[in-house]
């Protein structure tokens, strides 16, 4: 399995980004695909998660009405697309698959099967 991340940058607070995932390794609609952030000296942080089989959402609260989450099928991708940036949206961004719970987007992830290297996200004030 391999994830990896892009799109991550440098943007003024109430500006938007949009991050990618190219998924590859596995049967693109058998798990769920997500975003998990850190940001230094913070826990890691659930954002967002589709089920890519039937395009069922996941939000986190502190993202929920800015960031929307969806895939392409076709192409093995998942995007966020993350508006109204705060400065504390600033994190390293992975992308995570696998049988992701709701449950695993509300701890840190740890059960969560495969993660990418991550895209830096910095949301200047």
């Amino acid at each position: 399995v391999q994830l990896v991340e892009s799109g991550g940058g440098l943007v003024q607070a109430g500006g938007s980004l949009r991050l990618s995932c190219a998924a590859s390794g596995f049967t693109f609609d058998d798990y769920a695909i997500g975003w998990f952030r850190q940001a230094p000296g913070k826990e890691r942080e659930g954002v967002s998660c589709i089920k890519t089989s039937d395009g069922s959402t996941y939000y986190g609260d502190s993202v929920k009405g800015r960031f929307t989450i969806s895939s392409d099928n076709v192409k093995k991708m998942v995007y966020l697309q993350m508006n109204s940036l705060k400065p504390e949206d600033s994190a390293v961004y992975y992308c995570v698959a696998g049988e992701i719970t709701i449950a695993a987007m509300e701890s840190s992830g740890s059960e969560v099967d495969y993660w990418g290297k991550g895209t830096l996200v910095t949301v200047s004030s």
